[in-house]
């Protein structure tokens, strides 16, 4: 049984940090890209950032580029995103997911297994 757990959401104010983390369990974790999406309210659900099966290579949606930063630890089965000078529009239900897929992807299409989501709310 494949799970995807995400942690490290919460409350931050506009510029601060908070890092997420997602352990995976029942899989094969090497063998997955894993991704970040986020879900603000009355929104649909975007890709935020994915990560290549070694780690050695990361895709950003533009909106996030350069303040967050996607990673992995293959021996600890977890991929985690460090998020920087977040802003108000961040606050979203922010989800991982893993994939056999063609990286990158950039999408939710092909991705096969997704953690419960966990809330990241920014104020100004």
């Amino acid at each position: 049984q494949v799970q995807l757990v995400e942690s490290g959401g919460g409350l931050a104010q506009a510029g601060d940090s908070l890092r997420l983390s997602c352990a995976a369990s029942g899989l094969t974790f090497s063998t997955y890209v894993m991704g970040w999406f986020r879900q603000a309210p009355g929104k649909e659900r975007e890709f935020v950032a994915e990560i290549s099966r070694s780690g050695g290579s990361a895709y950003y949606a533009d909106s996030v580029k350069g303040r967050f930063t996607i990673s992995r630890d293959n021996a600890k089965n977890t991929v985690y995103l460090q998020m920087n000078s977040l802003k108000p529009e961040d606050t979203a239900v922010y989800y991982c997911a893993a994939g056999r897929v063609v990286f990158p992807r950039a999408t939710m299409n092909g991705y096969d297994y997704w953690g419960q989501g966990t809330q990241v709310t920014v104020s100004s």
